[in-house]
């Protein structure tokens, strides 16, 4: 990965994903609240006097982001702007866009953006490029099978003690996760909260598995662990149909009380950056 770096000051990283659905069923996932909400984390778009003026995303408790709108053409292209993560980084530009291509396809881009005369900023370049593919993935999942539902997300983010090695050897081996290959079905062992589906995807670098759920629900199960500063793991569940909402607030508990259980929170904690 890459910063993209121009004379005039402007660095920039790009992403790309082909997913099906036409240019009007994808700008529906990814240019609505609930579009956006049933594949990346809880957002809603504000309105005023029935115009878009601002995209604000729910990352956990007191991390949430609000961009506002500085353009809005359905179903081709939105952009919008943010103030840095610190008082002394420069403001970042978000611009999507959504192209038609043949097959019933459309390549969804995100672009972002900022001005600097040093590379100070360039790792949050880096990192906020690098966090897109495992969303994308889940974009295509839910566009294949899922496209239109309703939907619900249970989000679990917690910090742990060690390296990001040993906290996915106890995600996974708690989860029976362990050795899972693209396209192989899984159940939760005995102890765990009840879920099953099949794999999509299965990666050691970064450490991230990919569920298409059939238990407790249709929907998308992510499991991940990485370090922002501070080693995490994160679960999060998509949920989809009319009973995602309540099949979220069943699941959920039982959720908290598995992680407090084998993830005890660190003596010492770091901050993600």
């Amino acid at each position: 990965m890459s910063v993209k770096k121009e004379p005039s000051g402007r660095r920039s990283v790009q992403v790309e994903v082909e997913v099906p659905g036409t240019p009007e069923e994808v700008w529906q996932a990814i240019a609505t609240g609930p579009g956006i909400s049933s594949w990346f984390v809880p957002t809603e778009i504000e309105e005023q006097d029935g115009k878009p003026v601002a995209v604000k995303s729910n990352f956990g408790p007191g991390m949430e982001n609000r961009a506002n709108v500085t353009a809005w053409d359905p179903p081709r292209m939105f952009a919008a702007e943010s103030p840095g993560w610190t008082p002394e980084m420069p403001a970042m530009a978000t611009e999507w866009n959504v192209e038609a291509r043949a097959g019933g396809v459309c390549l969804v881009r995100v672009v972002h953006s900022l001005f600097a005369s040093t590379d100070d900023w360039d790792n949050q370049l880096e990192s906020t490029e690098s966090g897109w593919p495992g969303f994308f993935r889940t974009l295509r999942i839910y566009l294949t099978h899922f496209r239109g539902q309703r939907s619900a997300l249970m989000q679990r983010m917690v910090a742990v003690a060690g390296t990001e090695a040993e906290a996915w050897e106890t995600l996974t081996a708690s989860l029976g996760l362990k050795g899972l290959s693209v396209g192989q079905r899984w159940t939760a062992p005995a102890g765990a909260p009840a879920l099953s589906g099949v794999a999509e995807h299965s990666s050691q670098s970064p450490y991230d598995i990919l569920l298409r759920l059939d238990k407790p629900a249709p929907g998308v199960a992510a499991f991940g662990a990485f370090n922002c500063g501070q080693i995490m793991v994160g679960i999060n569940l998509y949920l989809y149909g009319d009973q995602a909402a309540s099949t979220v607030a069943r699941e959920s508990p039982l959720w908290e009380a598995w992680v407090q259980k084998r993830f005890p929170t660190p003596a010492e904690l770091g901050e993600c950056t």
